[in-house]
């Protein structure tokens, strides 16, 4: 029931929707009763999706829902319904397609006209309260949808059953796939990333221009290969991270990466930092480390990088019960106008750093980060000196108490398990490269908040305190998390609710129809649909569902011994590799799994405690696809030891630990020196 003065998203879960409570227009969340209401009234819906992050989101909420005039239109010709797109990725991604098809854009805000039954038939993104640069004004576009709806709602009618008809839902099957050379399917995918690579300032496209995570994991993977292409896939790799490294994408004084970059050349950033994105780049920088070393390798800066955005992630992110928030925005007060401002709590101008550090540093700096009169991020462009890194080391914290003076950005505590679920893992990551206790402590703690406030009953609901149940993608990312955590611990808890996890998910998302990503919980999002239930299968932001189902199940079938899951791993993929082969930057994820199948995920089990340690320290630092690691700290292991890996794994001859490096459970003669381990797994076929 919603308080007076406000609309019905005051006593909604998402800190976002309830941001928008006391506007006067009166937003339903997304649901039966929304739809109910439109039905009963013969109005069409209107449909914002937006997230607390959004720059775009808070200007369209600012210059539109808050006025009363164009709310009182609203109200009168419109159910309105407000959804936050991190609480309910599954209705943005079914209205992101039809909004693209139908406008040939994607975005948020986005604007879509719903039937009553919940069919898109008109959409955008951002609609100015006034026409600007050829786009109509946000009124005129509801007075042209409200004549449409009333004079030929026939046509509405027949034009959104033919979208929803061509957007109709497909799981991805698991029957037979026509046969495909995994091998050359992988070095083409390299060579089409190097032709699609932005040749000036790395990464790909012009702008706007994203974090490429999904194909850094698959091109870092592909140096393993000992091909020509491993050398492209190698060189491609580390011109996107150090460029992302030494931009403004990074925030080159608190860590932690900015959204996307508004230019070609990564130099000014879209401010809202995602707990998806400084996870994702974390685990990216990790790989990095761990390859060998090369004239491509620049070991100091990404070190200083993965360090500085897992503090950024602990300091700015962790939320006092363990758990990681979803972003900070990215608009903050404006100390010279007193107005939100994109970007206020990071810019500078050559004014302001004379003025915090004094003339000489003042002007050094503005040169060495490209500032100048006007307000700016830090952005050096380049790759910094030792003397240049020692002196921005030196001036950092004087910076720092600058900036922390200035109005913050707002952040968003929504806790998603899935993100928290890459965060867990990624920090693990950053762990093994780095041994810095901070972070698997705050991994552990993490996971057992995880564990308490989103496993329940056999079922991972997606939001902290939240009742609605996950998607392929939490289970999936979650479960990941879980087995990497096993792995950094030996504890077999963990591996414990790993797979359980896993197992629910398999349960809940696959059938003999094949693999769907969410689980239908509306009757209208299922129409907008055509009436099935379907699965993305390509990257975004994030990997897709199915292809972090994908990666998880091989690590999972390399643990267990389980040909099950491995045959599902390959039925998925077996599905997915033709559209790899014609969009692989659209399916990095799904790249990296099936270069991790195709070279037989190696396994490392490590039995025993003393010289556990070295033993384990080498594994972790090896780049091989798919590897995974078993460790136990036990003396004597039983037949019914709870990961089939260590099953009937002995002690070296004079009780000290023992690895035994394996692969599809057949294991080599275990060894107690880290050196001979080391040889073992470089010379690891790939």
């Amino acid at each position: 029931m919603a308080r007076a003065g406000t609309n019905a998203l005051s006593g909604e879960e998402s800190a976002y929707l309830r941001q928008h409570a006391d506007h006067p227009v009166h937003w339903q969340p997304f649901g039966d009763e929304a739809f109910a209401a439109a039905q009963q009234s013969g109005v069409p819906i209107f449909l914002s999706v937006g997230y607390a992050a959004c720059h775009w989101c808070h200007v369209m909420a600012h210059e539109s829902f808050d006025d009363p005039v164009l709310a009182e239109y609203l109200n009168e010709h419109f159910v309105s319904v407000k959804v936050d797109r991190e609480e309910r990725p599954d209705v943005d991604a079914v209205y992101m397609a039809a909004t693209q098809a139908m406008s040939g854009e994607g975005g948020w805000p986005m604007s879509v006209f719903l039937t009553p039954e919940g069919q898109a038939f008109h959409a955008g993104t951002y609609f100015p309260p006034r026409p600007l640069a050829g786009r109509p004004s946000f009124r005129e576009v509801l007075a042209a949808v409200n004549e449409v709806w009333t004079e030929r709602r026939a046509e509405v009618y027949e034009s959104a059953g033919q979208l929803a008809t061509a957007l109709t839902g497909r799981p991805v099957a698991l029957g037979k796939s026509d046969e495909l050379d995994a091998v050359e399917l992988l070095h083409s995918s390299v060579r089409k990333l190097a032709e699609q690579e932005d040749p000036d300032f790395a990464g790909f496209g012009r702008a706007p221009k994203f974090p490429p995570s999904p194909v850094l994991g698959f091109r870092l993977r592909a140096t393993a290969d000992q091909g020509l292409t491993a050398t492209e896939a190698r060189a491609m790799a580390a011109r996107t991270l150090a460029a992302m490294a030494n931009s403004s994408l990074q925030d080159q004084l608190a860590g932690g990466f900015a959204r996307y970059s508004v230019t070609a050349d990564w130099s000014l950033p879209h401010y809202e930092k995602m707990l998806y994105d400084n996870a994702q780049l974390l685990r990216r920088y990790a790989e990095w480390l761990k390859l060998p070393q090369g004239a491509d390798y620049p070991p100091v800066e990404a070190q200083q990088v993965l360090r500085a955005t897992a503090d950024f992630m602990i300091a700015e992110l962790l939320r006092a019960d363990g758990a990681f928030a979803s972003s900070l925005d990215a608009d903050s007060i404006s100390g010279a106008s007193g107005a939100l401002h994109e970007g206020a709590a990071y810019t500078w101008t050559k004014a302001a750093l004379i003025e915090a550090l004094g003339q000489d540093d003042g002007v050094r700096l503005a040169d060495l980060m490209n500032i100048g009169e006007t307000e700016a991020p830090l952005h050096p462009g380049r790759e910094l000196s030792r003397l240049d890194r020692q002196f921005l080391d030196a001036i950092r914290p004087t910076l720092l108490s600058n900036r922390a003076s200035r109005p913050q950005p707002a952040l968003d505590e929504k806790a998603v398990a899935g993100w928290n679920g890459l965060a867990v893992g990624s920090l693990v990551e950053a762990w093994a490269v780095t041994d810095e206790p901070r972070y698997l402590a705050a991994v552990i703690r993490a996971a057992e908040t995880l564990l308490q406030t989103h496993w329940r009953g056999g079922v991972l609901t997606r939001l902290t305190g939240g009742s609605r149940p996950g998607l392929l993608e939490d289970y999936a990312w979650c479960a990941e998390g879980y087995f990497l955590l096993y792995s950094a611990t030996g504890d077999p808890r963990w591996y414990q609710i790993a797979e359980d996890i896993l197992l629910a998910a398999s349960q809940a998302f696959v059938s003999a129809n094949g693999v769907i990503d969410a689980i239908p919980v509306s009757a209208e999002l299922l129409r907008a649909q055509g009436g099935v239930q379907g699965a993305d299968p390509m990257d975004n932001a994030t990997p897709s569902g199915v292809a972090a189902f994908a990666e998880v199940l091989v690590r999972y079938a390399a643990l267990s011994g389980s040909f099950e899951h491995r045959e599902l791993t390959e039925k998925i993929l077996a599905q997915l590799s033709p559209l790899a082969e014609r969009v692989p930057r659209a399916m990095g994820a799904v790249l990296g799994t099936l270069l991790a199948v195709d070279s037989e995920p190696w396994e490392v089990a490590v039995v025993g405690e003393q010289g556990a340690a070295e033993l384990l320290k080498v594994a972790r630092m090896i780049p091989l696809p798919g590897l995974v690691i078993a460790p136990s700290g036990r003396t004597v292991l039983a037949d019914e030891e709870l990961v089939p890996l260590l099953r009937g794994r002995g002690l070296g001859p004079a009780g000290e630990a023992a690895a035994y490096l394996c692969q599809g459970m057949v294991c080599q003669r275990p060894t107690s020196g880290p050196a001979e381990l080391a040889a073992e797994l470089a010379a690891a076929p790939r």
